[in-house]
């Protein structure tokens, strides 16, 4: 018979939610996916936010300042190089200088977010709406920036990808949040959404578009949700919708889903306007 005293003296093993391994397993998927919906849930309570205007558009889009300094720093590399770098170099300046075109969407974000920031302010606290952008960059970061100017609140739902993807400083902190699924920040998106704005942008923010555009269209979204697609001609060289009513892959009912504004006065009156007679606000 062995005694007591005789035994190895064992270490505790790890409680569940504690261990690191587990929980970063495939085992804890659900977990992991429940976390990214209970977290927010509770910081959202904790902060008061129950209504959002989602702010999409290209995490690329530079102000006019950042460009031009961008545009500077890679001529004076270019004039240093040669060879198949300086060649390099080039493409990336034209490119660059094309994009100077996009630049004044920062600036729109930046004043239209300060514009329904600061309106949104004078409403009653259970009626107030908050910027929620991707948190990131280029117009993500020009939404956040115009609720920071006006002294309001704004969202971040950033994602964990390879590139591109920094939190913005302008973020509430106790508003920033990191995803690592996808979905569950669609979600979140979507969940407290009144109305969302389009900025040019790219295939993320195609992604983004359509997926609202049918969560509304199809009914999954059944509260009357404004949509301003922001820039027209842009968006009317992108994606052809009188072509696909044409071609009946869509009604021609659907193309009310959405409304194309082109400054950030025009946005903001659109907005005020809809979501006031929708929510019942005060005049």
């Amino acid at each position: 018979m062995h005694r007591t005293e005789d035994l190895p003296e064992l270490n505790r093993a790890p409680k569940a939610y504690d261990n690191p391994d587990f929980l970063h397993s495939p085992a804890a998927r659900s977990i992991r996916i429940l976390a990214e919906y209970l977290h927010p849930a509770t910081q959202f309570r904790l902060e008061g936010v129950q209504n959002t205007i989602i702010f999409f558009g290209s995490a690329r889009i530079r102000s006019p300042q950042q460009l031009q300094y961008e545009i500077e720093a890679l001529q004076r590399h270019h004039d240093r190089v040669t060879g198949a770098e300086r060649e390099r170099t080039a493409e990336r300046l034209d490119q660059l200088r094309a994009q100077s075109e996009l630049c004044q969407y920062y600036d729109d974000a930046v004043e239209l977010a300060r514009m329904v920031t600061a309106w949104a302010m004078t409403l009653p606290p259970e009626k107030r709406f908050y910027i929620c952008t991707g948190g990131g960059p280029g117009i993500m970061e020009a939404g956040n920036k115009g609720a920071y100017l006006a002294g309001g609140k704004s969202i971040g739902l950033n994602i964990s990808i390879p590139f591109e993807q920094i939190p913005n400083p302008y973020i509430t902190p106790e508003l920033n949040f990191e995803f690592h699924y996808f979905f569950m920040r669609k979600f979140w998106f979507a969940y407290l959404a009144k109305a969302m704005v389009i900025f040019p942008g790219g295939l993320g923010t195609l992604d983004e578009l359509m997926e609202i555009l049918t969560l509304v269209q199809t009914g999954k979204i059944r509260k009357k949700m404004p949509i301003c697609i922001y820039g027209e001609s842009y968006w009317r060289k992108v994606i052809n919708f009188d072509y696909m009513v044409d071609l009946g892959v869509i009604s021609r009912e659907d193309l009310e889903l959405f409304h194309y504004v082109n400054s950030p006065e025009e946005a903001f009156t659109y907005l005020r306007n809809e979501l006031t007679e929708i929510h019942h606000l005060p005049q």
